[in-house]
């Protein structure tokens, strides 16, 4: 990938969605009573430098700070989209989001090797044989908590805003104006998308954990966790890779299930969530000198003037 090369991106908030850009981000999120409020921030990144540039090295680092971006905006979401007179606790969105992460490694790491070390590892004696199923268990238990958690109509909300961040994305990366009637007819999939990397982070565990050997339950487990930012940093730079080279037919080949996940986890958007979208690329675009500032205005949009700090 060519270092000049820059690509947009960011995700789904509630009733919103954030836009990361050069230097900037925005987020846009949808009130109550119909407003889009947009915040535009600089960018103030823990890790800068030549360290951003490092191949293996760059993908946790840039994996950790988007990780906070993600997670204070979507804070900042939560406490916009309710009403005025209602209060949003600060500790009980962190506890929220603190308690989130227990269950996924519970969910994804505990519970896998638990099923394993059950009803597995005493019948074959084959170490392989336990890990390849390991894996293969925590790919299933990814796809079926997908699918549930995408019956909850607060969760189909999220993934349409999703979709629009998508169509929004693929309508600007195709040279097209950002209006809802142009942005409407692109595809909800998108290349870089987020759930295509979690996909390469699963197969890739597959294989590296096939040789982890046979030890305690306990051991197992503390070995995934201290391998899981290796993997990330593979799966971040197969990310990179394939949108360098996404006119491969190779490549369009092996994001293709990735592609094709990606329609658990995005809805097609309403236009009223495609104006959201649009008003969060818009201000980032603008301060990278992507797009004229007199275009860059959204009717029926508000400023905010509230900060994030990283």
């Amino acid at each position: 990938m060519s270092s000049d090369k820059f690509y947009y991106g960011g995700q789904a908030v509630i009733e919103g969605v954030m836009m990361r850009g050069r230097t900037s981000m925005a987020v846009a999120v949808r009130r109550p009573e119909g407003e889009i409020t947009v915040k535009h921030e600089p960018l103030k990144g823990i890790f800068t430098g030549r360290i951003r540039e490092i191949p293996f090295l760059r993908g946790p680092l840039v994996l950790i700070e988007t990780l906070m971006l993600g997670i204070q905006t979507l804070l900042y979401s939560a406490s916009v989209s309710v009403d005025e007179e209602e209060e949003v606790s600060p500790a009980l969105l962190w506890g929220s989001v603190i308690f989130g992460f227990i269950v996924a490694i519970g969910l994804f790491l505990a519970l896998p090797l638990l099923i394993v070390t059950t009803f597995i590892d005493p019948y074959f004696s084959s170490p392989v044989v336990g890990n390849v199923a390991d894996g293969i268990i925590r790919l299933v238990i990814f796809l079926i908590y997908l699918r549930v958690i995408a019956l909850m109509p607060d969760i189909r909300r999220v993934f349409a805003y999703h979709g629009a961040e998508h169509k929004t994305i693929n309508a600007y990366e195709s040279g097209e104006p950002l209006e809802v009637e142009r942005v409407r007819t692109y595809s909800t999939a998108h290349t870089r998308c987020g759930t295509s990397f979690l996909l390469f982070v699963l197969v890739i565990a597959i294989i590296a954990h096939a040789f982890l050997g046979d030890p305690a339950w306990w051991l197992r487990f503390l070995e995934r966790l201290a391998i899981l930012p290796v993997i990330g940093a593979v799966s971040y730079e197969l990310i990179r890779f394939s949108a360098a080279n996404i006119d491969n037919r190779l490549v369009r080949l092996i994001i293709a299930p990735g592609l094709a996940l990606q329609s658990l986890t995005t809805r097609e958007p309403d236009d009223t969530m495609l104006e959201v979208a649009i008003s969060a690329l818009r201000p980032v675009l603008v301060e990278d000198a992507e797009l004229a500032e007199e275009t860059a205005s959204v009717p029926g949009v508000a400023s905010g003037t509230s900060s994030i700090h990283l």
